[in-house]
This record gives C-alpha cells, structure tokens and sequence, in this order.
C-alpha cells in the first residue's frame, strides 16, 4: 500500500507559502507508517515545533493501473474518504532552503490519518464539485471543494501512473485548500465531506 500526496493543487494553498503554481501535478509519498487510522490521536513529534495540518480529500485506488488515460481514470478509485497531512513546517522550510528533498517533514509516523469511513464514488453526484471542510477546537479552519483544484482526480491518476504503478488499496490524498495552521497538544480536528463527519483526531 502507497500513500502518494498532490502538492499545490489549490491555488489559494500555493499562494498562502509562496509557491509559484505547478504546471504539472507535483507528487510526493508517505511510507505506510506514517497511515493513522480509526480516529487514533496524533502524538506531537518531539523533532518539531511548528506542525501544520493540511485536510484533503483521499481517493481509495480500486485495481492495478499503469500509464492510465485520463479518459478512463475514474474508474481506477472507488471510494473517496478524508485525510490530514501532517506537515512539520520548520523542517520543510530548512530542507527547502538548502535545496534538500523535505520526506522528513511530510513522511514521518502518524503524520497521514484518514477517516475511519472511505464514501463509495457513485454516493457523489459530481466528481467535481465535492465539498469539505475542517474545524480546529469547533472553529472552522480550512473550506474546500474539488471543483477548485488545478489537476482533477483524473489528471492526478493519470499523471501519477505514468511513474508508479497503482494498486488496490494505495490512497492518493488530492491536495489541500487555503487556511493550513499549527496544531499544539490539546487540539482537536474535526474533517466533513458535504455535511458528513469523517475524521476525529485529537493531538496528544
């Protein structure tokens, strides 16, 4: 299983860290440690001291796929649940500054939960137009819909597999909308599709 993560796929996201927009979607992976699941807490890193949260949408890959036409993209993913990419934001920002690759920042244990439930594709009327949202301790935080992002789902597939073979079970987290922001032991996250409660997860 591969957890693979769309980097700048919101415009409002890349220009809130200053990022110039991608032409192409920009990819990077978690390693299966890094999978927090059943609303278990995320435990503070004591490597870091500015950890972000990012809420995305996630796609569950369905069957093997490589090299896939964006024309029949969708029908590689089944269902779509919700995810957090934990970011520790300092580390990012020295590894950037020296030109270094930055998994430390992204890729560390527990940095990826996910919803307990993953929705089944044909419960969305409209792949493009998918609603979600996060609240920090109740406040609402961060407010996304995929008709915003720059790659769709299938572009992101696409894409994706002309590098990497995808496989039953692998989870692509889509990107993150406007609004990320630190987190402190005591916080609680909560992630919404549409209006449906998704993920619960408390830092510890």
């Amino acid at each position: 299983m591969k957890i693979i993560c769309i980097g700048r796929n919101y415009v409002e996201h890349a220009k809130e860290l200053k990022n110039p927009l991608p032409k192409n979607p920009v990819f990077f992976l978690k390693p299966e440690t890094a999978l927090l699941t059943d609303n278990q807490p995320f435990p503070y890193p004591s490597f870091s001291r500015d950890v972000h949260y990012e809420t995305e949408l996630v796609l569950k890959i369905s069957q093997t796929g490589k090299s896939i036409p964006e024309s029949v993209a969708c029908d590689y993913f089944d269902r779509i649940g919700l995810g957090i990419d934990f970011t520790a934001r300092d580390l990012q920002q020295k590894c950037k500054e020296k030109g270094l690759p930055w998994e430390i920042a992204k890729g560390f244990d527990h940095s990826a939960p996910v919803s307990k439930v993953f929705l089944a594709k044909s419960s969305f009327p409209d792949l493009n137009n998918i609603r979600f949202h996060l609240l920090l301790n109740g406040k609402k935080v961060q407010e996304g819909n995929a008709r915003d992002m720059i790659f769709s789902f299938e572009t992101i597939i696409a894409y994706i597999s002309k590098f990497i073979t995808l496989t039953p079970g692998d989870l692509i987290f889509t990107g993150t909308p406007a609004g990320v922001g630190p987190v402190k032991a005591g916080d609680r996250l909560e992630g919404y599709i549409e209006d449906k409660p998704m993920i619960s997860c408390q830092v510890t």
